[in-house]
């Protein structure tokens, strides 16, 4: 799998309508609904090459949905996020599809699975892994510091292979 994965898809290779369908199917299993609206949202995501701010969202959402309000999309984003489906980057203040989020159901760790960004600071992608030795070394510190992590999100901010190549 290539380290920037594209526009939020795994590897860049399954299509945004069949990862749509997947995520659709995953709610329902689960006993929630990807309505026609998160999944537009959900699109808008998947479908950016970088990482997507909320008013970025509405605005194309407007495209579609003229009277869509701020509120319309952070619904969306929340139900989005409690499905597993998209992460918030709080470096960039953005959303990205989550690249594997049926493979980390399947390992355990749930909607909330701890995982690392990688952000490019020169042209804005961004990776999503889903390293255990990097959460476990995390979760070690915070035992050690007395703390309880409840959740646990790594942020690291360099260069992409492409950039470090050019720069």
């Amino acid at each position: 799998m290539p380290l920037m994965a594209e526009a939020g898809i795994m590897a860049g290779t399954q299509s945004v309508e069949a990862t749509l369908d997947e995520a659709a199917a995953a709610c329902a299993a689960r006993g929630a609904q990807l309505t026609d609206l998160r999944r537009q949202v959900l699109r808008l995501i998947l479908a950016a090459p970088h990482p997507i701010g909320a008013y970025a969202l509405l605005d194309q959402l407007r495209a579609e949905r003229p009277g869509a309000a701020p509120p319309t999309v952070y619904r969306a984003l929340d139900f989005l996020r409690q499905q597993g489906l998209v992460h918030r980057v709080e470096r960039l203040n953005a959303f990205v599809g989550c690249t594997g989020a049926e493979a980390h159901h399947a390992c355990g760790h749930g909607h909330d699975h701890p995982h690392q960004f990688l952000i490019c600071s020169v042209c804005g992608a961004t990776a999503e892994v889903c390293d255990s030795r990097v959460s476990e070394a995390v979760a070690s510190a915070a035992r050690a510091a007395g703390f309880r992590p409840v959740r646990m999100t790594v942020e690291v901010e360099g260069r992409c292979a492409a950039c470090a190549e050019v720069t």
